[in-house]
């Protein structure tokens, strides 16, 4: 009989081996990768382009130009973009980050025939009203100034800011002068530059059949559908700023917004499994160290966290919470007394082993649908990592040791290294 005090033992993670992906090459350059689900009848297509932050000339062009893309083109208006899209039951968008802009459209496998020319539509036809574009200009500024009232916003903002420079694509803060004055011929530019098909990774998964590989080469691999392009302009690389602090004064605040970090190695370091580990110690689950101290002993928060971003040119590792404002100087110096701890003292096998078991297991759990399957991929191919990434991934939670992440945390953990930002009264 089953004996429900005793819980079950732990299997470890082993190996994980992602599906393989379909790679085809359209007749204009592009590449199409394709990842087969039969399990459910529904199909996502995400068209990502080198269209974010990082290739922008001027403040907000990359932004206004993903939330314009569906604003109208010259056959259809956004009420029509919207009703089609509805009518099918289907999902269609556009989401700008730091490296790329993705067009994304979710519909049952069916219906793909269908969308697919409003799809080509939408990216080499759109006319970017000028209505539309001061509505959305005036709808983004002003959501900025909501946002600026928080002391987390600001935090973050400045974090970038103060961590890559501000002129640097990944901390240049939002520029309201700036954005209003981004016309329609701006957009358009930008567009031409970056929105070409050409230049653009496919990635289609779901309940796809050899049919639709062929009409997406014919739809949207055709050199008849290209726009005319201008040259893309890179952003230039530069020195990073030596760590610091800043201090933003925010009088009528409750609370006081942390962020503490650093630049951090690229995904293809040899040290960057481990270290993913090491942050998970610090603050990456409910259990970790940051929780138990910050807000399970001292109550200083609600919650805490430590992560690593990553972005196609440079990562970085931050620590972020809020706390009551008279606790903020507690709070950072138990935070650097955490750092100093994980350089100082070896963390025992118990606590080392379920964080290997936990970061194991929301793996595994994240492999669970095509879709997240595809997400692993496509990560792959836009940060330029090796297909056996995840599966090494594994293998090095698996075997790193606490002797590892001391000598990790004595070579990325510094105090003296991070860069400090605190928003609040």
């Amino acid at each position: 009989m089953l004996d429900r005090q005793v819980a079950p033992s732990i299997q470890p993670l082993a190996s994980v081996t992602l599906p393989a992906a379909d790679v085809f090459s359209l007749p204009n350059g592009a590449r199409l990768h394709v990842i087969q689900n039969t399990t459910q009848p529904v199909i996502r297509l995400q068209l990502v382009f080198p269209a974010g932050k990082w290739y922008e000339t001027q403040s907000g062009v990359s932004l206004l130009t993903a939330r314009m893309l569906l604003e109208g083109t010259s056959t259809r208006t956004a009420r029509q973009i919207a009703d089609e899209v509805a009518f099918y039951g289907a999902s269609l968008e556009c989401e700008q980050g730091f490296d790329q802009a993705t067009l994304t459209l979710y519909c049952l496998a069916r219906y793909l025939d269908k969308l697919l020319p409003l799809v080509a539509d939408v990216v080499t036809n759109p006319t970017f009203p000028d209505t539309e574009l001061a509505q959305l200009k005036a709808r983004t500024i002003q959501n900025v100034r909501v946002e600026r009232q928080k002391t987390s916003y600001l935090a973050s903002e400045r974090f970038s800011a103060a961590l890559y420079g501000a002129h640097y694509p990944y901390g240049r803060m939002f520029d309201e002068q700036e954005v209003e004055s981004v016309t329609a011929v701006a957009i358009q530019a930008f567009h031409r530059a970056t929105y070409r098909l050409p230049a653009a990774e496919l990635f289609l998964c779901g309940d796809v059949s050899p049919a639709q590989i062929q009409l997406i080469e014919q739809t949207l691999g055709h050199p008849d559908t290209l726009p005319t392009s201008d040259t893309i302009v890179h952003a230039s690389a530069i020195a990073l700023p030596q760590p610091t602090k800043d201090y933003t004064q925010v009088p009528e605040a409750m609370q006081s917004s942390l962020r503490i970090g650093r630049t951090w190695p690229n995904l293809n370091h040899p040290d960057a499994h481990k270290l993913q580990v090491l942050v998970k110690v610090l603050g990456g689950y409910f259990g970790s160290r940051l929780m138990k101290n910050i807000r399970e002993d001292k109550g200083f928060t609600y919650g805490i966290y430590a992560s690593i971003g990553s972005r196609e040119h440079a990562n970085n590792f931050v620590i972020g919470t809020d706390v009551n404002a008279a606790s903020t100087t507690v709070a950072v110096q138990e935070i650097y007394k955490e750092l100093l701890i994980l350089q100082n003292e070896i963390i025992p096998a118990e606590e080392l082993q379920t964080v290997k078991n936990y970061m194991t297991g929301k793996f595994a759990n994240e492999l669970s649908t095509v879709f997240e399957q595809c997400d692993k991929y496509k990560n792959i191919v836009l940060l330029h990592l090796p297909a056996t990434y995840y599966a090494d991934f594994i293998e090095q939670i698996n075997q790193v040791s606490s002797q590892d992440l001391q000598q990790l945390a004595q070579n990325y953990l510094s105090p003296e290294a991070m860069t400090e930002v605190i928003a609040g009264p």
